[in-house]
């Protein structure tokens, strides 16, 4: 059997980090969440390392990360919003797995991270609690520039009405799909 990776990407709130662990327990394989590794790695949520370090630091720990998951074999990876976005990742991911892009609104992603204080692309200068516009301007220009990575996945599933349930098994079926086909048989 080959070595197979599948990465889990889509914005913040799509369900990577709740939908992946699910999955991989349901192929039996191992989980990883690039963020949290990122966290344990160095002793600190993101929005922490973000304030002391910044975004440079923090997508070099990043890219590490994901350089060493890279080489593991039968893993999900649920990726952080915005770790594909980065030229030398989306080489990594592309190059030794297959994308699973769980796709989610504008509207959806602002019901859903609204009260989320631990995101560091929704901390706002000066302000406590943002308005509606403002969120959602912030959402559909970070959708937007990460749209054509998104577009590049080998699977799309559509997470706005979907049940967690509903959604791992479609991943799963494609996977199983995927499986057999890369082993020769249809």
């Amino acid at each position: 059997m080959s070595k197979k990776i599948f990465y889990l990407t889509g914005f913040m709130s799509a369900g990577k980090s709740t939908v992946g662990p699910i999955l991989a327990n349901t192929l039996g394989w191992d989980f990883f969440d690039l963020d949290k590794e990122v966290e344990k790695k160095e002793g600190m949520k993101i929005v922490e390392i973000y304030k002391q370090k910044g975004e440079e630091y923090f997508r070099k720990s990043e890219y590490e990360i994901l350089k060493t998951l890279s080489v593991k074999e039968n893993i999900i990876i649920s990726l952080g919003g915005g770790a594909i976005a980065s030229v030398e990742n989306f080489k990594i991911i592309k190059s030794t797995g297959k994308i699973i892009y769980l796709k989610s609104s504008p509207e959806i992603a602002y019901k859903r991270l609204r009260f989320k204080i631990d995101r560091p692309a929704f901390v706002f200068e000066g302000e406590e609690m943002p308005s509606k516009e403002k969120f959602l301007e912030r959402i559909n220009y970070l959708l937007e520039s990460r749209q054509k990575y998104y577009e590049q996945a080998d699977f799309i599933v559509d997470t706005d009405f979907q049940t967690v349930g509903k959604t791992v098994d479609l991943i799963a079926g494609f996977i199983t799909k995927d499986m057999l086909k890369s082993n020769g048989r249809n």
